[in-house]
C-alpha cells in the first residue's frame, strides 16, 4: 500500500468541495488498496457524515452509510432485498460494508485486481485477457470487445428489478438518477463503470412503494455456500391473482456486466398460470443476446434455471 493522507470531513459540503476518494466500510477501498490497484493520494473517511436512516413512510429511502447487516434485518424491506444482503459476503464483513459503498463495489474480475496483468478497467487501452484467458466467473450478457467483468454487488440486482434511484450530491448540487441508468456498460471505456461525477456522493437510495414486492425472493447460485460471488442469481417479484400472474419484477446478476434486468421475461410472464412449463417458456428468452467464452459457456443455461428457481420459490403455495 502506497502512502496517503486521510482526512475526516465534518460536513457532506466539505467532503464534496473537491474531487477525492471516500473510505465508509472501507471493504472494497482497502483491499485495493493493498493490491495497489487503486493508489489514492487523498481519502476521506466519511463515516461521521449524516448519511444514515432508513424511512419507510412511502417506499423506502434508505441511507447510503447505513449497514448491510442492518438493512437486511429491517423488518420494513422488501424480502429481494433482505436476502441479497445475506446472501452477501460474511457477517463480519456485513457489519462493516456500506449500502452505498456496495452499489460502488469494483469487480472480482481476477485480471483487474492483479496489476502485473494488463486490464482495460484498470489502465484503459491496455487489453482484456478474459478475451482468449480463464473467464468462467465473467459476463455473458452486456459485454464488450474491451471488457467482460461481472458486476459483483448482489443488492444491486434486487434495486434494479424494483426501480431504484440514487440521490447524488456534490459542488454543483444534487440529482437523482434511476440505478438502471448509473450504471454503464463498458463498450469502448469499461474504466467508466457508472455516472458519479468526481466529488459526488451517493447520500441515499430511494425504493419507490410496491406492495406487491412483498412477495419476493433472492436465490444466489455460487461455487459454495457462504463467502462466494455469484455465477447467477435472480431478483423476482410476483403479483400473483387467481393463480395467474398479473405482473413481475425480474433482475439478475453473476452474468452481466451491470445488474441486469429481464424486462422480456417479466412480459412473457404477465398473464401466464403459475406453473413450471410457464416458467420454463417465459425463461427461454432470458439469456438472449448473451455472448460466452469457453469456461462460461455454462451460464446461459444456468441463468435461465435460476430465473424458473426463483420462481418456483415464490409460487410454491399456490401450485
Amino acid at each position: 500500500m502506497r502512502p496517503f493522507e486521510l482526512d475526516t470531513p465534518d460536513s457532506v459540503a466539505a467532503a464534496t468541495a473537491e474531487p477525492a476518494t471516500y473510505l465508509a466500510g472501507g471493504t472494497t477501498l482497502v483491499d485495493l488498496m493493498k493490491l495497489n490497484v487503486l493508489t489514492p493520494q487523498r481519502v476521506l473517511d466519511i463515516n461521521e457524515l449524516p448519511l444514515r436512516g432508513l424511512d419507510s413512510e412511502d417506499g423506502l429511502r434508505i441511507g447510503a452509510l447505513e449497514r448491510m447487516g442492518d438493512i437486511a434485518a429491517h423488518p420494513d424491506v422488501y424480502p429481494m432485498i433482505s436476502q441479497a444482503l445475506l446472501l452477501s459476503a460474511s457477517q463480519q464483513l456485513r457489519n462493516m460494508a456500506s449500502i452505498g459503498g456496495n452499489l460502488l463495489q469494483r469487480t472480482r474480475c481476477t485480471y483487474f485486481r492483479d496489476v502485473a496483468m494488463p486490464c482495460n478497467k484498470r489502465e484503459p487501452g491496455s487489453g482484456c485477457p478474459a478475451m482468449e484467458g480463464a473467464g468462467r466467473m465473467h459476463a455473458v450478457l452486456g459485454t464488450s470487445d474491451s471488457c467482460a467483468a461481472t458486476h459483483a454487488s448482489d443488492v444491486a440486482v434486487a434495486f434494479t428489478a424494483l426501480d431504484a434511484e440514487v440521490r447524488l450530491l456534490g459542488a454543483d448540487g444534487s440529482r437523482t438518477v434511476s440505478l438502471a441508468e448509473f450504471y454503464r456498460l463498458p463498450g469502448d471505456t469499461p474504466e467508466v463503470e457508472n455516472d458519479l461525477r468526481p466529488g459526488e456522493l451517493i447520500t441515499e437510495v430511494v425504493v419507490p412503494r410496491l406492495d406487491w414486492a412483498a412477495n419476493s425472493t433472492y436465490v444466489k447460485v455460487r461455487d459454495r455456500q457462504s463467502y462466494e460471488f455469484a455465477l447467477s442469481s435472480a431478483a423476482v417479484a410476483l403479483d400473483v391473482r387467481d393463480d395467474r400472474i398479473a405482473d413481475a419484477r425480474v433482475a439478475v446478476g453473476g452474468v452481466a456486466t451491470v445488474p441486469w434486468r429481464l424486462h422480456a421475461v417479466e412480459e412473457a410472464l404477465r398473464g401466464l398460470p403459475t406453473t413450471e412449463e410457464s416458467f420454463e417458456r417465459a425463461a427461454d428468452v432470458a439469456a438472449d443476446g448473451a455472448r460466452t467464452r469457453g469456461a462460461n459457456g455454462f451460464k446461459p443455461a444456468l441463468l435461465k434455471r435460476t430465473v424458473i428457481r426463483a420462481l418456483l420459490e415464490l409460487t410454491e403455495g399456490s401450485r
